[in-house]
This record gives C-alpha cells, sequence and structure tokens, in this order.
C-alpha cells in the first residue's frame, strides 16, 4: 500500500513486490495526505473503504455471514466479516499517514460505557487497519478494541479470517530508510540476526501496581534471549543506559522510560547489527518518524534498526507491546508481524509496528544455520560458535567443557568475539590471569570500537584488582589514545593520573 501522492512511495512499495514477490495487482495506491496525520473522516473514505473495496475487486478477500456463539456472557449473534482470504499482511509504504486524528464526534453512548481515560478515538493507523476484516460490523471507535490474539500460541490463527490484518510499515524519516527495513530483512534472514541482546529496565518493585509490569517485560525478555544463547546485559538502574555504557554488536534492545532518545543510544557510532530488533517503551515513541533526534522510532530506524514498534498517542501501560511475548515469539521463529500483533492486548489505539512484516530472522534452527555459515565461509561463523556455546551452558555444559572447545579452534585465535567468551569463561572458572590474557588478545584482534571500550573498561577493573597497577597504566593509556571521543575519556585520564602517581610514589 503506497501513497501515490508522497515522493517514494511508489518506489518503496515496488522494491518491496520485487523482494518478496508480490504479484503487481497486490500493489495499492492511494492519493493520501503527506502528512504523518490524516483526519478521520480521510481516513475512512480515502484509505479503509477503499481498501476493502480493493481487496475485494482483486480476489483476495470475500465477506460473508458467520454465526459467533454465546461466550463470556455475550449472546450468540452473527457478523459480517472476511470468510476467505488469500493474504495475511499488509504493508504501508513510506508517505503513508501515520496516525488518526482525534474527532469531536463521539458516540452520545461512550460516556455512559467506557472509562474516562479511554474516551478517546485517535490512533494509530496501522492498528485500526489491523480489525479491518471485521469493519462491516458496528464497531465503537472510542477506546481500544479487545485483541483476541493476544498472547495466542499458535501463529496460524492470525488471519483475516479470523479478524485480523497483520499490518506493518516501511517507513522512516527518508524514503533510503524505509528501503534499507527491506533489505536488512533479507540479509538478517539468509545470515542470521547475530550480536548482543540489551535490556534497560527501572528497577522498579512488585509493589509498584502501576508500573512493574514494564519492568516484569523487559526483564522476562532478558531471560529469554539468554535461554535463546544471546550474551545478554540487563540494568536495573532507573536512569537509562548513559552515554559511556558501551553498546556493541546490538541485536536486540527493550529499554524504558525517556521521551526523546538519549544516553547510549543517542551515540551516532552506535553498532546495530542486520536486522537489529530495538523498542523503547514511552506513550508517545511513535509520535513522528520523520525527525531522526526526537521521540524513539525515527531515531532509531535512523541509527540501523531494522523493526520497531511505538505509541502515537498515549496508550497507557497494558496496551503497549507485551516484549516478553513478542521476544518469545519472534525469536521462537514466527515472522515479525505475528509477534508483533500477538503481543498487544488491543487494536483499534496506538501501537504502530513498523518492518518488513515478512521478517522472520529466526526461522532456520541454530544448527542448520552454522553448518550454512561453514559451507559459505561466511564470517558470521564467530557468532554462531558464540551462541552454540551459549545453549549449550544453558543446557547444563560445564564452563570448562566450553572454554577447552574454544582453546582447540583455530578461529579463537582470530575473533576478539570468541576470545571475549573465552575471557568471561575462565573468570567463570576462578582463572582471573587467563581471563586477562584473553581479554587483552582480543584487543588485538581488531574488535569493534564499543567492543574495543567495553574490552579497555574491564580490563581496567580486572587489572587493578589482580594487582597489576602497570598494565593498568598502559591500558588507560591504549583506552584514550583508541578512542579520544569516548564520553568518559575525562574519567579514564583522571584515573591514569591517579595510578601514574601511586607507581612514581612506590617507586621512591
Amino acid at each position: 500500500i503506497y501513497n501515490s501522492q508522497m515522493p517514494g512511495s511508489k518506489d518503496i512499495a515496488e522494491h518491496y513486490a520485487s523482494v518478496r514477490q508480490v504479484p503487481a495487482r497486490q500493489i495499492f495506491s492511494f492519493a493520501l495526505t503527506t502528512n504523518e496525520i490524516i483526519s478521520r473522516d480521510e481516513f475512512t473514505d480515502q484509505l479503509q473503504k477503499p481498501l476493502v473495496a480493493k481487496l475485494e475487486s482483486a480476489g483476495l478477500w470475500k465477506f460473508g455471514q458467520r454465526q459467533i456463539p454465546a461466550v463470556n456472557g455475550q449472546p450468540a449473534h452473527t457478523e459480517t466479516r472476511v470468510i476467505q482470504s488469500k493474504i495475511r499482511y499488509a504493508a504501508l509504504c513510506y508517505g503513508v499517514p501515520l496516525k488518526i486524528a482525534p474527532s469531536s464526534l463521539l458516540e452520545q453512548i461512550v460516556a455512559k460505557v467506557t472509562r474516562e481515560e479511554f474516551r478517546h478515538n485517535e490512533a494509530a493507523v496501522d492498528s485500526e487497519l489491523a480489525w479491518l476484516p471485521l469493519s462491516r460490523n458496528e464497531i465503537t471507535l472510542t477506546g481500544p478494541l479487545l485483541n483476541v490474539f493476544y498472547l495466542n500460541t499458535n501463529r496460524t490463527l492470525l488471519n483475516c479470517t479470523n479478524g485480523i490484518l497483520l499490518v506493518s510499515r516501511l517507513d522512516g524519516a527518508s524514503p533510503e530508510i524505509a528501503r534499507a527495513l527491506v533489505d536488512q530483512a533479507v540479509t538478517a534472514e539468509k545470515n542470521g540476526l547475530w550480536g548482543r541482546a540489551y535490556f534497560d529496565t527501572r528497577g522498579i518493585l512488585p509493589s509498584n501496581s502501576n508500573y512493574f509490569i514494564g519492568d516484569a517485560w523487559m526483564l522476562a525478555a532478558a531471560e529469554i534471549c539468554r535461554q535463546q544463547g544471546f550474551d545478554v546485559e540487563t540494568d536495573t538502574n532507573d536512569a537509562i543506559l548513559p552515554p559511556t555504557f558501551p553498546m556493541s554488536h546490538i541485536a536486540l534492545y527493550a529499554g524504558w522510560y525517556d521521551a526523546w532518545i538519549k544516553g547510549a543510544l543517542l551515540n551516532p557510532k552506535i553498532e546495530f547489527m542486520p536486522g537489529a530488533f530495538a523498542y523503547h517503551l514511552h506513550s508517545f515513541s511513535a509520535h513522528t518518524l520523520r525527525i531522526t533526534n526526537q521521540n524513539w522510532c525515527g531515531a532509531l530506524l535512523a541509527r540501523g534498526v531494522a523493526c520497531t514498534m511505538g505509541c502515537v498517542y498515549e496508550p497507557y501501560l497494558p496496551f503497549t507491546p507485551n516484549v516478553a511475548f513478542f521476544t518469545q515469539a519472534f525469536t521462537g521463529g514466527w515472522t515479525f508481524g505475528e509477534a508483533a500483533w500477538a503481543s498487544q492486548l488491543a487494536v483499534s489505539w496506538q501501537t504502530a509496528v513498523i518492518g518488513d512484516p515478512l521478517y522472520q530472522p529466526f526461522a532456520k534452527t541454530p544448527t542448520n544455520l552454522h553448518a550454512e555459515l561453514e559451507r559459505s565461509h561466511n564470517p558470521l561463523i564467530e557468532w554462531s560458535f558464540n551462541r552454540l556455546m551459549n545453549l549449550d551452558l544453558v543446557h547444563g555444559a560445564r564452563p570448562s567443557q566450553i572454554s577447552g572447545f574454544l582453546e582447540g579452534i583455530a578461529l579463537t585465535k582470530t575473533s576478539a568475539v570468541l576470545s571475549e567468551k573465552l575471557a568471561q569463561l575462565y573468570e567463570s572458572q576462578g582463572k582471573p590471569s587467563s581471563a586477562i590474557d584473553a581479554w587483552q588478545r582480543a584487543l588485538t584482534l581488531n574488535p569493534s570500537p564499543q567492543q574495543r571500550i567495553r574490552l579497555h573498561r574491564i580490563l581496567a577493573e580486572k587489572l587493578i584488582a589482580a594487582n597489576c597497577e602497570a598494565e593498568a597504566v598502559e591500558n588507560w593509556r591504549q583506552l584514550i589514545a583508541d578512542s579520544p571521543e569516548y564520553p568518559g575519556i575525562s574519567e579514564f585520564r583522571d584515573k591514569l593520573k591517579q595510578h601514574e602517581l601511586k607507581i612514581l610514589k612506590n617507586s621512591k
């Protein structure tokens, strides 16, 4: 679906159709406003109803009557809905409006039946289109509409004949960013989504019933990633990850709760891996996608993220995506579109879903993907080894077994990723000297800029603990020389001076 009034929108649609082999007759054009916001009347008359008509005329949808049995105190009734469908997904291309403006024409009965905080009919375009298969029924537009597929574990049920269209958008601040979402998805499906997982919680106690659910989702998602073989870093401080926190090789990120992108995520040299998913929970995280330094979604996409979700208006916390369920489904082999919509309690509400809805980076088993990488001599094999070893540890292997394996393969001698893993394994076995040697060796193996900073920071701590003052001083000198733009450089200059003076004093 593209906006014929927006330059670049058609190009994105045609590129996506070519990559995903979508028939030309299933590329739909609509003349819409080029603003991110559309009025309710314009949405209904220029997009919602014409889209249904095109789906019917193209033979992709057939409507009919369906008997709905009595359930949860509701009487049996008849609905008009899609009874045959040849599609499950809709991809909204760059330029299709993002959100529907509030309308003053609210139903009179709403004030009697809807909680006051939900007396709103503004919504994300994505979320309003998600219930399109049911659009020929009387639906109250004020407030959220319950998503009956929330936390559903059978992905095959997520289809139009059951009342849901899996809507996502290929969007961002520019056509180039939108196009990259497609290309990144295909690349990661071929080579795998590799790297590390980062979760930035707020340290909220369970007694805080209003907000703990957000932290609970993040913590559960972190554990799911660990079980899936990722190296996971979880921050439980209330503040967002600071600029001094080195985030390298990001495959998955989730955090909350600042209005605009800041801290470590604002680093212009941040390292998102091809195909990365990143999500920041905030009420207006997708308020705009066309500005790269405000809110979150547009800024994350501009920094190389392949898929994300966000809210265009206030959703209230329980109606934001359940990132734990999303992570479980997505890393378990579901498509991005399936995982995104099964993680939402409501449709006709505030969530925008951004990325290729067909994106499925975990469709292959870790062992099958590893074999493919080996056959093609793909350098990402280092990450595959890393994940397989993490999975072995999850399933009960001893660190000594894994470190012995790493010592025996040639790749460890040339891989900063595997040398860092070996250092961690040595440390877990109580071998600090061996761990320090492995971390120092990793620094010589062309680590990424953010990995290099992390290695220097770790070594600074470990060398001081081992009373290796002279080596610690040399480590700080290297960090200052290697990373002069690092935000924490002044702190390390101070530490360098402090320990240089200490060594000088001890030498007298």
